[in-house]
């Protein structure tokens, strides 16, 4: 079996495999400078919060280290898991650049106020005041993205059941910390699973690359 590296240097090597992945990287900045510019406009334009089922039962927990600094653990396995089988870089960069994108449109539709009682993220502000502007609340990234990986890797039990666990953890944590609504929360795995059918349709040869790895020259 041929190591990481050889793989690696399979991939970047081969000019089909290059484009993909040069086209999935631009795909994701772009989507993250659209991400911000939706962002700011729903903290612009937020109204008043609504009452929750879930919400307005339960106290404000203290997550901020886990909501600020658990999906920067989660990004580096996701890395390290596309470093290992470089094959699956362009799927996933697509994947996310897609859910981002239409997660933008959600957002901006949604002018709901954040709840009023909430966790005050502190620790490591500056890494996520560009990406968490307080009022971008419909659907919750925290939970869809995992849950997206989840669908990415589901042939793979082990990685299917640990991204779907930390769908539902981070889920849980964002409500304990008052920083999403249910719905928000609940939608999420809806929502992302239609994105990634979605993908799997617009990004049908880097999906196959991921399945079946490197086309021939």
């Amino acid at each position: 079996m041929k190591s990481a590296a050889i793989r690696c240097k399979d991939c970047f090597s081969n000019k089909r495999f290059l484009i993909s992945f040069i086209s999935g990287i631009v795909m994701l900045v772009v989507s993250c400078v659209i991400n911000y510019y939706a962002g700011t406009y729903a903290a612009e334009r937020a109204s008043n919060y609504v009452n929750d089922i879930v919400l307005s039962n339960i106290p404000v927990f203290d997550v901020d280290a886990v909501f600020v600094f658990g999906p920067f653990v989660l990004w580096l396995i996701v890395a390290v898991l596309c470093l290992h089988e470089p094959k699956r870089i362009p799927f996933v960069l697509k994947s996310i650049a897609l859910f981002v994108v239409i997660r933008s449109i959600f957002i901006t539709l949604t002018h709901i106020g954040p709840f009023p009682d909430h966790d005050i993220l502190d620790r490591g502000q500056t890494l996520v005041k560009d990406f968490t502007f307080g009022a971008d609340l419909f659907f919750s990234a925290h939970t869809g993205l995992p849950y997206l990986m989840a669908l990415v890797f589901w042939d793979n039990t082990f990685l299917r059941r640990f991204f779907t666990i930390t769908a539902v953890f981070f889920g849980v944590i964002v409500l304990m910390g008052h920083l999403h609504y249910t719905i928000d929360v609940l939608s999420a795995f809806f929502i992302t699973y239609t994105i990634y059918h979605l993908a799997t349709i617009f990004f049908k040869k880097d999906k196959t690359l991921f399945d079946e790895g490197l086309p021939l020259p």
